[in-house]
């Protein structure tokens, strides 16, 4: 039953898109279904590699920490994403730590099964690689962000990213930690407090319920 049913997730998964049958026996016979809470390590960096992961539900961060324990967001993933995959490919330790920051339900496919369908099927090789050129472009914008925006226009930036369109309008829907932005645009917890503040008082974000941003559009100011 759990072979079937973790097979059914693989299928819906949109990187498996035009995978076929067999591809897709091998990775269920070689993966398990996990649900973590909130605040558990997935994977730590500097590790040793053992599985690809797969999210079904919920969110996780990418993250890296130095010696005196200072860490910085890299990304955030959320339904349908994969990580775990470059470990695997070079099999040099985890270079990064991923975290729940909501409960999360996950798929692991072992490292013997990965590889085997990377070897049989091109299409997913080519699924693998558009995946990590796409976090490269990601990368690149964060470090043009960073490099070239000021506080208020890298806290835009993030308000942005994690928006949605509803009913016309930019939303952000989920709670967005002050602390955890800091993390993500290199900034302290108090920086990002004033600036959101600030962004609240002249008109740039309203908020409308616990958590819950309505972004105006003349945000984009910032980003310019």
């Amino acid at each position: 039953m759990a072979h079937d049913e973790n097979k059914a997730f693989l299928r819906r998964m949109p990187i498996f898109t035009g995978i076929g049958e067999s591809q897709l026996e091998m990775l269920a016979a070689g993966s398990v279904r996990r649900s973590f809470p909130r605040g558990r390590s997935i994977v730590a960096e500097g590790e040793t590699s053992q599985s690809f992961y797969l999210l079904l539900s919920g969110r996780a961060k990418v993250q890296r920490s130095d010696s005196e324990g200072k860490e910085v967001i890299l990304a955030i993933l959320g339904p349908g994403e994969f990580f775990g995959e470059m470990s695997l490919i070079d099999d040099a330790p985890r270079s990064a730590s991923v975290i729940t920051i909501e409960p999360c339900d996950f798929i692991a496919v072992n490292k013997e099964s990965f590889k085997a369908m990377l070897a049989s099927s091109t299409d997913m090789c080519l699924a693998i690689m558009r995946g990590i050129v796409r976090r490269l472009r990601e990368a690149d914008k964060k470090i043009e962000t960073l490099a070239l925006m000021d506080v208020y226009g890298r806290v835009a930036r993030v308000l942005l990213d994690f928006s949605e369109t509803v009913g016309g309008e930019r939303v952000v829907k989920g709670k967005l930690p002050r602390q955890e932005i800091a993390k993500m645009i290199g900034a302290s917890r108090e920086m990002v407090s004033r600036v959101m503040k600030g962004l609240e008082v002249d008109g740039f974000i309203v908020p409308v319920s616990e958590g819950r941003l309505l972004l105006r559009d003349k945000i984009n100011l910032y980003l310019n």
